[in-house]
């Protein structure tokens, strides 16, 4: 998912022929103040040039300004393009999911939208309140497609002068806010993306971190600049060997019906192995446009 400021035309049109999933087209922190009444109109003019059904495949989402900021509303006007998703900056709790949720509710039932069409990427740990509720997100909306997390302003928030040792490595507040939203999304049965990898000239600091959050359990990862997106796509690809090897143990329990443990090649493969080749089977399938895979 690849943030885009929303008040630049260059990035905006760059960006379409970019590799990335899903645009993020920023309403908050990448635009100054000052100019949010441009970028507004901006985004809602790109949305319309790009209706959904011509998108190929490629999602847009808009980052509107926080819950608690009064741009938030007028950010909400977004809605009439009709963007794939709304990023929600800065979130306390849950209930701010709900409450956005109601307002869509409201905008696409003004709009004759399909009910629940537009989807909600929460960022859960920019509030120091929001590191103790992470685990209260399941079932809170229809709407939430997942669970993402930020370590800048939250940083601010705490007063910290970084959020990194000196070895590159975040400082541990951080590394537990990255752990509760993971679990998070989890226990709420959505998918957790990492944040963002701020180097984008570090290409090996990146693909570092990136591989270890796919490793982890996360299922995606912000970028911040287009060359950030091909090292993330591969990360987050199975690789060939994965492929094999995840058919392997699935074919073998298919051969062993009621068996719970079984030795492949040496190993002692048992319930939870089968369950990560299964997905990292759907996962390969869903990547290449074919049926899943065992």
């Amino acid at each position: 998912m690849l943030f885009v400021p929303g008040d630049s035309e260059r990035k905006l049109a760059k960006a379409i022929s970019s590799p990335a999933d899903a645009l993020i087209v920023d309403l908050e922190d990448s635009v100054s103040p000052s100019r949010t009444h441009i970028a507004r109109e901006m985004v809602l003019e790109y949305l319309r040039s790009r209706p959904r059904h011509q998108r190929q495949g490629q999602q847009i989402w808009v980052r509107i300004n926080a819950l608690t900021s009064p741009a938030a509303l007028h950010d909400l006007a977004v809605v009439t393009g009709s963007p794939d998703g709304i990023v929600l900056p800065k979130v306390r709790s849950s209930q701010d999911v709900v409450r956005l949720a109601h307002y869509l509710d409201a905008l696409e039932s003004r709009e004759g939208a399909t009910t629940g069409s537009i989807r909600i990427l929460p960022v859960t740990t920019e509030t120091p309140r929001s590191l103790f509720t992470l685990g209260g997100y399941e079932g809170c909306s229809p709407r939430l497609t997942g669970l993402t997390w930020g370590a800048e302003d939250i940083a601010a928030a705490l007063g910290a002068s970084n959020n990194r040792r000196p070895d590159g490595e975040y400082e541990m507040v951080y590394q537990l806010a990255r752990a509760l939203c993971l679990a998070g999304a989890a226990a709420a049965n959505i998918q957790p993306i990492d944040t963002i990898f701020a180097d984008f000239g570090d290409s090996t600091g990146l693909e570092i971190e990136a591989n270890a959050a796919r490793q982890a359990g996360f299922t995606g990862k912000l970028a911040v600049h287009p060359n950030q997106i091909d090292i993330i796509n591969r990360a987050f690809t199975p690789s060939d060997e994965e492929v094999v090897w995840s058919q392997r143990v699935v074919d073998v329990f298919a051969r062993n019906p009621g068996m719970g443990v079984i030795g492949l090649d040496g190993r002692m493969v048992d319930m939870p192995h089968l369950k990560r080749a299964q997905q990292i089977l759907a996962l390969a399938a869903s990547l290449h446009g074919t049926d899943e895979a065992g």
